[in-house]
C-alpha cells in the first residue's frame, strides 16, 4: 500500500468521475445495489445505481432493508451475494464435444476473461478473495478457468462505516479496514456539513486510475476522522467467536453432544454454503442435447449439506444432519488450517443470517467451548 500519509479526498460529488475512469478502461463495473428486497452485485453504470439512502437489519435467519436519514452510498453491511459469483460462476461450461455427419469435434478448456471492476468489497470480502487465489492459483494444481476470470480484476475496497448484528470480522482478524488486496479503498466520512470519501492507494494500477481523477491531498483532520469511521465499526461488531486453539478444540469434541442439538434445528438446505465467499464445492457433471449430437461438460455450485456430495461406492458416507453440519463448521474453522494454513472464515455474518432457522456458527462454537470434553454422545 502506499504512504499512509498520502491519503486522497474525494469529494461525493466526483465518485461519478472515478466509474468514468474505471469505464474508459473498459472495466465493467460491479457493485450494491438494490434488487427484490435486497442489497446484491451486479452491474453498475453510475453511483446513482448504489443503494443510496439504505441500511439493512440483520439477524440469525432475519434481513430487512431500512432507509437510513441520510444519503450514504454505503451504509449497510452485507448482502446474500459474494464476489465468488463472478470468479467461480454457479454455472460453468468448461468444455463442449459434438458430432456431425460421423465427425467429432470437442472444444478446449473453455477460458472466460473479462476486465471486471468489483466497487465496494469490504475487509471482510476482500480476504475471502484472497483465500479463494490461493485454493485455486497457489498450488501445484493451478484452477486455469478461475485464474483466467481473476486476471482482470480491478478492486476497489470499501473500509466499513457499519456493521450487521451478525459481522464478526474482528474476531477473524479480516477487518472492518482492508489492508491489502485492493488497487483502491475508500473511507465514507458523512458530517454535518459534508459527504466524502477518504482515498488509500494500494497499487500502480490504482494510482494510475485515481490521477484521472480530481482529488486532493487528505487533511489531518480527513484522514483522522476517516480512521474514527472504521474504529467504531469495529468497536460495534454484532457478534464475535472465540477463536483460541479453535483447531483443537473442535478435532477433540467430534463426539459433542452439541452436534446432535444442531442437527434437530439444521434443515440441510446447504444455504450457508451458497451465501459463503470462501465455500468453493462443485460437482461436474455432462449434459447431453435432446438429439445426442451435442454435449458439454459443466460445474456448478455444490454443498457438503447435500445427501448426493458424499455418494461414494453406492451410499452417502455421510447421511445424517449431525454428520454434515459437523463437517462444514470443522472444515471451515479446523481442517482448513490444516490444508490451507489459514481460517476458512472471514467473519461476513452471512451464513448466521441467511440460514432459515438462524443457526449461528459462533453460539455453536462457544457451546462446544463451554462444555469442552465433557458433554459427549455416540456417533
Amino acid at each position: 500500500m502506499y504512504p499512509a500519509d498520502d491519503r486522497r479526498v474525494l469529494d461525493r460529488s466526483q465518485l461519478g468521475a472515478l466509474f468514468a475512469a474505471l469505464q474508459r478502461r473498459s472495466y465493467r463495473i460491479v457493485g450494491p445495489t438494490l434488487r427484490e428486497g435486497a442489497i446484491v452485485f451486479d452491474v453498475l453504470e453510475s453511483p446513482a445505481d448504489l443503494p443510496v439512502g439504505w441500511t439493512d437489519v440483520q439477524d440469525g435467519g432475519s434481513y430487512r432493508l431500512e432507509r437510513r436519514n441520510d444519503e450514504a452510498l454505503f451504509g449497510y453491511a452485507v448482502g446474500p451475494h459474494s464476489w465468488k459469483q463472478f470468479l467461480l460462476p454457479p454455472l460453468q461450461r468448461m468444455r463442449r464435444a459434438t458430432q456431425q455427419d460421423g465427425e467429432r469435434h470437442a472444444s478446449a478448456d473453455v477460458m472466460d476473461s473479462e476486465n471486471l471492476a468489483f466497487v465496494g468489497v469490504r475487509s471482510c470480502d476482500l480476504r475471502a478473495i484472497g483465500i479463494q487465489d490461493t485454493i485455486h492459483m497457489g498450488g501445484a494444481h493451478v484452477d486455469r478457468m478461475y485464474a483466467s476470470r481473476r486476471s482482470n480484476i480491478f478492486i476497489v475496497a470499501l473500509n466499513c462505516s457499519h456493521a450487521g448484528n451478525t459481522c464478526f470480522c474482528v474476531s477473524m482478524g479480516t477487518g472492518p479496514r482492508a489492508e491489502q488486496g485492493f488497487d483502491l479503498a475508500l473511507t465514507e466520512v458523512i458530517d454535518e456539513d459534508r459527504h466524502y470519501l477518504v482515498v488509500d492507494v494500494g497499487t500502480d494500477a490504482g494510482k494510475s486510475v485515481l490521477d484521472e481523477v480530481p482529488n486532493r491531498k487528505a487533511e489531518r483532520e480527513e484522514a483522522d476522522a476517516a480512521n474514527a469511521v472504521v474504529a467504531t465499526t469495529a468497536a460495534h461488531m454484532g457478534r464475535a467467536l472465540d477463536t483460541t486453539g479453535i483447531k483443537e478444540l473442535l478435532y477433540s469434541n467430534l463426539e459433542h453432544s452439541r452436534w446432535d442439538d444442531v442437527a434437530s434445528r439444521c434443515l440441510t438446505c446447504g444455504n450457508c454454503t451458497m451465501v459463503c465467499p470462501t465455500c468453493f464445492c462443485y460437482s461436474v457433471e455432462d449434459v447431453a442435447d435432446l438429439t445426442g449430437e451435442s454435449v458439454q461438460r459443466e460445474r456448478r455450485w455444490e454443498s457438503c449439506f447435500a445427501t448426493e456430495f458424499t455418494y461414494t461406492a453406492g451410499k452417502p458416507i455421510r447421511s445424517s444432519a449431525r454428520s454434515r453440519y459437523r463437517q462444514w463448521l470443522t472444515h471451515k474453522l479446523a481442517f482448513w488450517i490444516d490444508q490451507f494454513g489459514m481460517s476458512g472464515c472471514v467473519g461476513c455474518g452471512r451464513c448466521i443470517t441467511w440460514c432459515p432457522v438462524g443457526i449461528d456458527i459462533t453460539e455453536e462454537v462457544a457451546a462446544i467451548r463451554a462444555t469442552d470434553g465433557r458433554a459427549k454422545s455416540e456417533s
